[in-house]
């Protein structure tokens, strides 16, 4: 091979090692972006959408003037499960739960973890349609004991929920409220689940609030 032929052949071989070691580069940076955009918007412990993308998603569908619904679920005798068997089985109990919602049908749009020991769906459709999916999330939690090394745990949960009809506007804070107040009702009451209705008298709140 030529001086000039091997230099081309160097010059090239260099400018591709260049290119893939660039392209390298790039594509770990979108990797890390990826993860860390994925981290921003779900929960480290359950995998769910956190709050910030649960709240992202419901502003969209009610700007879409979508009929829409939240439904609030709370575990009764998750801090006696994280006072007497450590927080290490409160993680593995959470972690379960949220399997369970994340693997709910349609209507329900998405399902996350507020915070602690509180989750949330967004379901899209009627009335009927947010009641449904409240007491289907509400069998599915209460259907089978949770198993950990230190024995069985039986899981329970309040349920609350809300509609907004599609001809009238709201904010998200206004229908978490509404669906808060549901299940704090259902919590009190042990009814297990309970719809937000707008003429009935509106439920104080004394409920201490848990935080994993």
């Amino acid at each position: 091979m030529s001086p000039i032929l091997q230099g081309i052949v160097t010059t090239v071989g260099g400018i591709l090692a260049g290119l893939a070691l660039a392209g390298a580069l790039l594509w770990r940076q979108q990797q890390a972006l990826d993860a860390a955009r994925y981290q921003a918007s779900h929960d480290e412990i359950t995998g769910l959408p956190n709050r910030r993308l649960f709240l992202t998603r419901l502003r969209a569908a009610l700007a879409d003037r979508a009929a829409v619904g939240v439904v609030l679920l709370d575990l009764d005798g998750f801090k006696t499960v994280n006072d007497t068997l450590g927080h290490d089985a409160g993680n593995l109990l959470l972690a379960h739960v949220g399997r369970l919602l994340a693997a709910l049908d349609a209507p329900v749009e998405i399902a996350a973890r507020l915070s602690g020991d509180e989750f949330a769906l967004l379901v899209r459709g009627d009335q009927e349609d947010v009641a449904g999916a409240a007491r289907t999330a509400w069998h599915a939690i209460g259907a089978a004991p949770f198993r950990l090394n230190s024995g069985e745990v039986r899981v329970s949960g309040s349920v609350g929920y809300t509609h907004n009809p599609a001809y009238l506007s709201a904010n998200p804070r206004q229908l978490l409220a509404e669906a808060d107040t549901a299940m704090y009702h259902a919590k009190r009451s042990g009814t297990g689940v309970y719809g937000h209705h707008p003429l009935a008298t509106p439920v104080g709140r004394s409920r201490d609030r848990h935080h994993h």
